[in-house]
């Protein structure tokens, strides 16, 4: 990258300043019509000094297309670009695709196993977006053995590593590089959870291409009651759930 010349020091050497680019993520919003409000201010705030905004799932409460709305509204027009995955509750009702149709309709770009390049100022940006699954951890993982059913299980697992291989390995060129996803990678965001319930809440098997390919920022959701930082290696990983944060977006900056 060549970093934009802002200014020119006193003994003639030119000084080098690259202008950050601006990311805000949330994740488990729950969106619901008594909710509204409270979305449509955050939103608003957030979207003045942002330049991207990453959503980790659990868009609606029951994955319904008029819990969507609430959120669609509360996006629609905004001067920044919006990226988000669909968690467990925005599959509850079987209505994803509708969800993915309301949501895009107002500007919300849905991410599901694929990954974007976008151009914020002079840079690319990567994002790679994956819903994740199930299956466990080191030492309590569920294998590829059994029943049909729990197979199934494994293979949906599956198929969101091979999409989260496959979208990094997209988006090696870029100078930023993100992946957002709903279950966790890593059980360190899982503290605080009952560990019995871990297997539930993400898998393990999703931390191998962070760790191969090292992407700049991995953010989840989904566990309310988890931490809200660990890593791969050196990768950090955030759980970015409002329930964990306390907040209605974590900001970074690259």
């Amino acid at each position: 990258m060549r970093p934009r010349v802002l200014a020119i020091a006193a003994a003639g050497k030119r000084v080098f300043v690259t202008t950050p680019i601006r990311v805000a993520a949330t994740g488990d919003i729950h969106a619901a019509e008594p909710l509204g409000n409270h979305i449509r201010r955050s939103f608003a705030a957030v979207a003045e000094d942002t330049d991207l905004v990453l959503l980790a799932g659990d868009l609606t409460t029951h994955g319904l297309p008029e819990q969507a709305a609430v959120l669609a509204e509360a996006c629609r027009g905004l001067p920044t670009r919006i990226l988000a995955v669909l968690g467990n509750h925005d599959q509850h009702s079987n209505r994803g695709d509708e969800i993915v149709d309301v949501l895009e309709a107002a500007g919300v770009h849905v991410l599901d196993r694929e990954h974007l390049i976008l151009e914020i100022g002079e840079r690319e940006v990567g994002v790679v977006g994956v819903k994740g699954f199930v299956g466990g951890f080191a030492g309590a993982e569920l294998p590829d053995f059994g029943e049909p059913l729990l197979r199934r299980i494994y293979q949906e697992t599956t198929l969101e590593v091979e999409a989260l291989e496959e979208g990094l390995e997209a988006v090696a060129g870029c100078h930023v590089r993100i992946v957002l996803m709903h279950y966790a990678p890593i059980a360190d965001t899982l503290v605080g959870e009952p560990e019995r319930i871990w297997a539930f809440l993400g898998s393990g098997r999703l931390a191998a291409p962070i760790g191969m390919h090292r992407p700049d920022l991995v953010v989840h959701g989904h566990a309310h009651h988890g931490a809200a930082r660990g890593a791969v290696g050196e990768v950090p990983v955030r759980n970015v759930a409002v329930h964990v944060t306390g907040e209605d977006f974590v900001r970074f900056e690259f």
